[in-house]
């Protein structure tokens, strides 16, 4: 599916694109280009140092912001499949400075939208967050926005081929800005801060996710959000995990902070068909995907499901928590994809 494909990651910099060019290097893969695209000049510079084009020719950096759409419009020239990961997406910061938010999570997917329309782009894949679903802060409330403009961009396409589904996951363990680095480096003070002694969040690590975006991009109709099944936690544990000796203090919640997640709410049972290993929320009953690895098209969830962080039936303990912590140290595959055998779609 990707080899000889021209392939671009917007916020390619980040963790999650780091790691997807990892993969499709590490995995033999050959696009004809992979399009590297954010507005971080030195990060650019240090990926090269790894991913040079000398031993890499296929790949290219290209500086740009989503917020420019004559940008996006150069650089969507050609390119057959689009990964959006650029966003701002820290939630405090995103109470102190609303406008910045907009201005990058929602105006940057419209202005992504209308340039790979223009470019006759064949798939964009927008990434989400479980912050999205019934937002309480600013944040979710700009990628609940992002999502739905993803998701309606399909009808008006028109003679475009152009498609747009939404990937929507919990918290990627281990990714910059989360909270085992921060946990990790406050340890040596012998005090880690919890803001809630109750909270739980959703975990995926950066393997899983990104073998989840791969699965999605090969099996996308159009039109559709694909949640997978993934597990919950306590943060106490987690801290106990990084830290056993370190005593815990509760500090109290910060603002737009949730106890627990959402990934699916109740509003949205009606749309939802339920796979082994995930979900797909559509937009209509009438929705089937003819081309899933299941052969079937899954089953239509009751009317009060929700899917939460709370009720979640797979939970991580701390030993398990340990064991992954060493892996992303190590930096070692979790496990097998349960979403593709080869990890990336040939």
């Amino acid at each position: 599916m990707l080899n000889n494909k021209n392939i671009l990651i917007t916020g390619g910099t980040g963790s999650l694109g780091k790691k997807l060019v990892q993969m499709i290097v590490d995995g033999g893969h050959k696009p004809n280009k992979l399009i590297i695209f954010s507005r971080d000049e030195l990060k650019q510079f240090e990926m090269s140092q790894v991913w040079g084009p000398k031993k890499y020719p296929f790949i290219r950096y290209f500086l740009g912001d989503v917020r420019d759409i004559d940008r996006l419009r150069r650089a969507f020239a050609g390119v057959d499949y689009i990964i959006h990961a650029a966003a701002l997406k820290q939630v405090p910061a995103a109470e102190y400075n609303p406008c910045e938010f907009v201005k990058t999570n929602v105006i940057g997917a419209m202005n992504i939208i209308e340039a790979a329309l223009s470019a006759n782009v064949k798939k964009v894949v927008t990434l989400s967050t479980d912050k999205a679903c019934n937002p309480i802060n600013l944040y979710g409330a700009t990628k609940l926005c992002s999502d739905k403009l993803f998701m309606t961009a399909n009808v008006y396409s028109g003679t475009h081929e152009t498609k747009f589904s939404v990937v929507r996951y919990g918290n990627v363990l281990g990714s910059r800005g989360s909270v085992v680095p921060f946990f990790d480096e406050r340890k040596s003070t012998g005090v880690l801060p919890i803001t809630h002694s109750d909270m739980t969040r959703f975990w995926i690590t950066l393997d899983q996710a990104n073998h989840f975006v791969f699965f999605c991009l090969e099996n996308m109709q159009g039109g559709e959000m694909f949640v997978p099944r993934i597990p919950s936690m306590r943060i106490v544990d987690l801290a106990t995990a990084i830290c056993s000796e370190c005593r815990q203090e509760i500090v109290g919640m910060r603002p737009g902070e949730k106890i627990h997640e959402v990934l699916i709410s109740n509003s949205d049972a009606n749309n939802t068909l339920e796979f082994k290993d995930f979900f797909i929320v559509t937009q209509n009953k009438d929705y089937k995907n003819e081309l899933l690895n299941e052969g079937k098209s899954g089953k239509r969830c009751d009317e009060d499901f929700e899917y939460t962080s709370a009720n979640n039936k797979q939970w991580l303990s701390v030993a398990d928590l340990n064991k992954i912590l060493v892996a992303i140290k190590g930096d070692y595959k979790i496990e097998q994809s349960r979403w593709s055998k080869e990890g990336v779609p040939a």
